[in-house]
Parts: structure tokens; sequence; C-alpha cells
């Protein structure tokens, strides 16, 4: 059974979650947190797996929450618009993924079990679109010291998971299976001790493997 926690100010916003994710056999809502102070503390009591964080709260808000979540939960952010100025630093925080307010419920009921698997919830489109908002921005890319930890083709596979892509899509680039990508891929979040792919993608961008030009 997934064990859901719904963070949103807005109480009409809570129920209708509530509602779409309690009537999923495989789903339960655990606990509802008006504010990201009150997520953090029935995080801790309750152990969800998945939280659906609405990024914008008053008092303590989505980013700040999702950055001081304690290890287990997995945090997806919930956001009224696909490039929340947020939205980077939400990932960078900890995050494994976003969803927009407005998605079709069978879209969300799929994102919790994706995110409860371990993966991460970030279509290549919007990957895509994410780096260059936030690339338009940001400073100079920072040094990442784990990168000497891998391979030339490590390397090359962690660019091209920063700059959206598949691992289809990956293994056709390379001229390799996309099992081969795969491994690839599991191998790099390994070394590099990312928790899943949107973590590679931040990790990407600031050891300055993507540039807003490869976009």
């Amino acid at each position: 059974m997934i064990k859901v926690l719904l963070a949103d100010d807005q109480a009409l916003v809570r129920a209708g979650f509530r509602a779409l994710l309690d009537a999923q056999p495989d789903m339960t809502v655990v606990a509802e947190a008006p504010d990201g102070a009150e997520a953090i503390r029935l995080s801790r009591e309750h152990a969800p797996d998945v939280v659906l964080m609405d990024i914008r709260m008053p008092g303590t808000d989505g980013l700040t929450a999702t950055r001081q979540m304690p290890a287990g939960p997995r945090v997806i952010i919930l956001t009224t618009f696909e490039l929340d100025e947020y939205v980077f630093e939400a990932l960078r925080g900890g995050a494994s993924g976003f969803l927009v307010k407005d998605t079709e419920p069978a879209e969300l009921i799929q994102a919790v079990r994706v995110v409860a698997a371990g993966e991460a919830l970030l279509s290549p489109s919007v990957t895509r679109r994410l780096i260059a908002e936030y690339a338009s921005r940001a400073k100079e890319p920072l040094a990442a010291d784990g990168l000497n930890q891998l391979t030339d083709r490590e390397r090359e596979v962690l660019g091209l998971v920063g700059t959206g892509m598949t691992n289809d899509e990956i293994a056709a680039k390379l001229f390799m299976s996309p099992a081969t990508a795969k491994t690839h891929v599991s191998r790099t979040m390994m070394k590099l001790h990312a928790r899943d792919r949107a973590q590679l993608v931040v990790i990407a961008y600031e050891s300055g493997l993507v540039r807003p030009g490869w976009l």
C-alpha cells in the first residue's frame, strides 16, 4: 500500500486529491497538511511513501519544506505553472519531480506510483524547458568533484540525461541497447549518490555537462 501525504493550503484541493487517491486499491492518504511546517511534522509522524507538495503555501512554503523533509518520503511538487520559478530549486532540494495542478486524474495516480517505485517524474520535454529557463538566469555552473569517479561513457550518459533524454533515446544516440543505457544511468546515479533521475539532471547542469545551447 502506497502511503500519501497531501500538503496544500486549499482544503478543497486536498479533499479532491484524497477522494481520488483513497479510491485506488493500492493507495491511502495518511495525513493532510495546510502548510509546509505541518507537512514536515506529519511526515515524521506518519512516514508516508509520497508527499504531494504544493509549492506556494503561507508560512513554510513547499520549497523550504522539501529541503527539510525527513529521509524516506519522495516529494512530488504541485504547481499551477509548468515553469514555476521555484521548480528547479525544489528538484535541487530533493523533490523527485513535479506536476501541474490541472493534471488529469489518471496521470496523477500514475505519477504517485512512478515516484513511489523510485523513479523521477520529469518528462523529456519538460526537463529541457526547465533547464533552459533556469540556465537563462543562473550563474556559472558549479564544479562537481564527484564527476572524476565516472568513466568517459558515464559522463557522456550523464550529459544526455541532463538534456532530458530517455534511456531509449540515449541508447539510440550512443548505438547501444536500452538495457546497457539503463545500466550506465544506474551506475552514474550510484557513483554520484543521486537518489533519482531528477537529481542527475541537476548535477548535469551544475557541473557544466549541460549548457543552454545544447537544448
